[in-house]
């Protein structure tokens, strides 16, 4: 029988990981190493195979048509890797809940609001959140359940049901909110979501009068920004439910939907049935009662 000369697991990722995010530096930090380690592992598996598997240039790395392919052969074997450890370690209640979730609506909605998620769930099973946003690679990551706003394609091996609607308008501080229908103030804005004043403009007929500008990185830096008076933002419903209820921030405009919605997702191999219905039934009973308090203006969400 011929013998296997495998590159050790952490080459295989390491390479795999390079090819789909198109970056040593991103392919670094998705496996929590340094980009060195990466750039190590990819010349050493280079080296095994005996040819080049990038073009590279001073400030990027190109995958050949046959690292492609063969990335793609390697991503499907770790996700049966993943499947298979998973599947054999189902049977230990302690397994926690691992959910991933973009970063704001963690922050800003779901963490406020964990002890109910955790009280649904059962106490005798732990949850574990993971900030992250995108497509979900259920089985490589160990992700259990995701929840994304739906402006990426979904793929058909992936169950996704919608629990709140995305629905937006500007929002500042009351001091800041002006009558008529022109916004005057400093704008913020996000590089996650850069047309967010453009479309809301379009959709909502309002003008916004040339003036200073801020931007943020992320999301909630922009939202934090707002609360503290800096200006005026562009915020969801749900992101912003909890300040609109306290009395941090007012939404002059209202809010309108921008025809995405926040969805649960898990992977479609029926093993987390039970738990998906359970959090998605939370989630929307969750996202009904936000939305009635910000309606109501004053009930806690």
């Amino acid at each position: 029988m011929r013998q296997r000369r495998l590159p050790n697991l952490a080459v295989l990722r390491a390479f795999e990981a390079t090819v789909r995010y198109g970056s040593v530096s991103k392919a670094a930090k998705s496996l929590n190493v340094t980009d060195g380690a990466v750039s190590r592992a990819v010349r050493e598996f280079e080296q095994t195979l005996g040819f080049a598997l990038f073009q590279r240039t001073s400030r990027m790395v190109h995958p050949t048509p046959q690292a492609q392919e063969l990335a793609s052969e390697i991503g499907r074997g770790l996700d049966n890797l993943q499947s298979a450890i998973d599947r054999a370690c189902r049977h230990h209640q302690n397994r926690p809940l691992v959910i991933s979730c973009e970063p704001t609506f963690l922050i800003r909605w779901l963490i406020p609001r964990l002890a109910g998620l955790q009280q649904a769930v059962g106490k005798e099973r732990d949850l574990q959140l993971v900030s992250a946003g995108g497509a979900v690679a259920f089985s490589r990551e160990g992700i259990d359940l995701a929840i994304r706003r739906n402006d990426f394609p979904i793929a058909d091996d992936v169950v996704a049901r919608p629990f709140l609607k995305e629905r937006v308008g500007p929002v500042c501080r009351r001091e800041h909110a002006a009558a008529g229908r022109e916004l005057r103030g400093t704008l913020l804005h996000t590089e996650t979501r850069p047309f967010a004043w453009r479309d809301w403009c379009a959709h909502s007929g309002f003008e916004i009068q040339p003036g200073n500008e801020l931007r943020f990185e992320h999301f909630y830096l922009s939202l934090q920004a707002a609360v503290a008076g800096a200006g005026i933002g562009i915020g969801p419903l749900a992101l912003v439910a909890d300040d609109i209820v306290n009395g941090a921030l007012v939404a002059p405009y209202g809010f309108a939907p921008d025809g995405t919605d926040y969805v649960l997702m898990t992977q479609a191999d029926g093993q987390e049935d039970a738990i998906f219905s359970t959090v998605l039934d939370w989630l929307i009973a969750m996202g009904e009662e936000t939305e009635r308090a910000v309606l109501a203006g004053g009930k806690k969400a």
